[in-house]
């Protein structure tokens, strides 16, 4: 079973909401919190897009894989912050 880590932002506190392609997750139902990690028990992926497949995609051609961004939003020094498409670690509990 894989497991998708994302690290938090260091200046979020406690009170935050996570999204993941725009739809709102909920705290220990669809991740849990390990200290400064988020924890979600499903394979999260970000795609990186390479010369080639932008190539291609100009032209027409899909070349699509699996995308996902997770963001989290949260409050800090009294104003609203949006980490968008924060980086994921795939985890593979195998190892």
């Amino acid at each position: 079973m894989a497991r998708s880590v994302v690290k938090l932002p260091p200046d979020a506190d406690d009170d935050f909401e996570v999204y993941i392609n725009g739809v709102l997750q909920q705290p220990d139902v669809d991740f849990y919190i390990d200290g400064r990690a988020l924890i979600f028990d499903r394979a999260l992926r970000n795609d990186s897009i390479s010369r080639w497949r932008w190539f291609l995609g100009a032209w027409g051609v899909g070349t699509y894989r699996q995308d996902d961004t997770v963001d989290v939003r949260y409050e800090a020094d009294g104003e609203m912050r949006l980490r968008h498409r924060l980086p994921v670690t795939l985890v593979d509990e195998d190892e």
